[in-house]
């Protein structure tokens, strides 16, 4: 399992653009950049939906404030669901980040995949969010399974 320290694996994920799907490389997000990346079960889903999310969308300016050159959000879902979430949710007009990490290969990679097969939940990522330098996790704010505090927008600013 990830921890700080530890370098970011290398990883790809796909972001929906209007040309189509295009896949972006963690360490080419990573390298030499400020980076926040936070993330949670599912877009829509309940508490990621009224409060992870939401809780970095109120505070994107203190992220940019602080040096943080990206905030991007990481679920286990397709390209177009994380588009139409950020669309939904006011994150991609806040300058929110969101990508997919489709078959859970960045998740799997981080140790942070989990199954709840009563939901329909296989390999989603457990609620976390981590502040990375130049591609080294600094600040790693990962939640015990049902909870939403350590790893809000709000948490993570007043740890870096």
């Amino acid at each position: 399992m990830v921890k700080e320290g530890d370098a970011l694996p290398d990883a790809e994920l796909i972001r929906m653009t209007e040309a189509g799907p295009e896949q972006v490389g963690v360490k080419g997000l990573a390298d030499g950049r400020k980076i926040v990346i936070f993330g949670l079960p599912g877009a829509f889903t309940p508490t990621c939906d009224a409060a992870h999310l939401p809780s970095f969308i109120r505070t994107k300016d203190g992220f940019a404030d602080k040096g943080i050159d990206e905030i991007i959000c990481v679920s286990v879902n397709d390209a177009h669901v994380m588009r139409y979430w950020g669309k939904h949710s006011g994150a991609t007009e806040a300058g929110i980040t969101m990508l997919a990490d489709g078959d859970a290969s960045f998740t799997k990679a981080l140790g942070l995949e989990f199954s709840v097969p009563a939901v329909g939940f296989y390999d989603r990522s457990r609620r976390y969010a981590m502040m990375v330098d130049n591609g080294v996790v600094r600040v790693l704010h990962l939640e015990k399974p049902g909870e939403c505090g350590i790893s809000t927008g709000e948490a993570m600013l007043d740890a870096i």
